[in-house]
């Protein structure tokens, strides 16, 4: 399919989005304004999300999978529940599609792996959609800390309890992300995980803090829950040269140096870019397919992400907190 795509370079790269919720939806209305691509249709078996794309995107919209690879379709990305990617993507490499599946790759390693295995005999293109990877703040602490001797990570990704109801808890919903980003900053594999994890409100997790240690040594923490009133995503890396400190939502990136035996040190704002990060995203997936390069989140780092998430919760005894009555005071 890679040569099939490079003998049809002189035509836009034809895509479409399976699942068009919020994420999918988003997919589809950037790939419809990306130069050399054409966005072919979408499937959802939700008749108010089908019809919310065909009138705004114009596009083709399909409730089944069958009418979307009628349409001489070269790749896709799956945005559909975490649950139905393994399905889907096994038929869509059935039919030579280059694909990106939305973070988590998939419910479980088997599947995930099982993906992997199918895209690779196949010699179809799989990307693992972790787009914090390509917010500008990220890569700009990433840039900051190139070459340095990495002591600990600290992670904040919080906020309220989410509209949708699905079935994973902070761990694979949340703090995926932080895990991917902690092996991406280091360089490294995570090989301990401990974690405290506690119910407050829904039936599985929202409340997650998370320790890890990576095989270089470097020590990390991610605090995550579904409980705080407003979004906060935060990074801070310390390292022996220096301490970064980011905010992912302001893509405002502080880097403190030269410590002084007194005390001081210097201080100094990064440039960060303004780039939205899911086109930045789909921009690199459309330029993998394009020149069979390796993606930039490849599957097996998506199974590995995956997999620590899943440690964290294995075996785990969640807390569930229960509403406290009238203290009683002695007299």
């Amino acid at each position: 399919m890679v040569q099939a795509v490079k003998e049809n370079i002189n035509r836009p790269l034809h895509v479409g989005v399976i699942g068009v919720g919020v994420m999918g939806a988003n997919h589809a209305r950037v790939f419809a304004t990306l130069p050399d691509v054409q966005l072919v249709g979408v499937v959802d078996p939700s008749r108010q999300q089908r019809d919310l794309v065909t009138r705004i995107l114009g596009t083709p919209a399909f409730d089944n999978l069958e009418a979307l690879f009628d349409l001489d379709v070269d790749a896709v990305t799956i945005a559909a529940p975490t649950h139905l990617h393994h399905d889907i993507a096994l038929k869509c490499i059935a039919r030579n599609l280059h694909l990106m599946v939305e973070k988590p790759i998939a419910s479980n390693i088997d599947e995930g792996r099982d993906i992997i295995s199918h895209a690779r005999r196949a010699d179809v293109m799989l990307m693992v959609g972790h787009v914090e990877r390509f917010n500008p703040a990220v890569q700009a602490i990433k840039e900051a800390i190139a070459d340095e001797d990495i002591l600990s990570i600290a992670i904040t990704r919080v906020g309220p309890f989410p509209p949708r109801m699905s079935n994973v808890g902070v761990v694979i919903d949340l703090a995926v992300h932080d895990i991917d980003l902690i092996r991406w900053f280091t360089d490294s594999e995570i090989v301990e995980v401990q974690p405290q994890l506690s119910s407050a409100v829904a039936e599985r997790e929202d409340i997650a803090l998370l320790q890890f240690r990576t095989a270089s040594g470097v020590l990390a923490h991610i605090n995550t829950n579904w409980l705080t009133p407003f979004k906060a995503r935060n990074v801070h890396v310390a390292t022996r040269g220096k301490y970064v400190m980011g905010d992912l939502l302001t893509r405002q990136v502080t880097e403190c140096f030269g410590f002084q035996p007194d005390g001081s040190y210097s201080m100094r704002h990064l440039s960060v870019g303004h780039d939205e990060p899911l086109r930045a995203e789909l921009q690199a997936f459309v330029e993998a397919v394009r020149g069979d390069k390796t993606p930039a989140v490849t599957g097996e780092e998506g199974v590995e992400s995956l997999g620590i998430a899943m440690r964290c919760l294995e075996g785990r005894q969640t807390t569930r907190v229960l509403p406290k009555g009238p203290r009683r005071v002695a007299s």
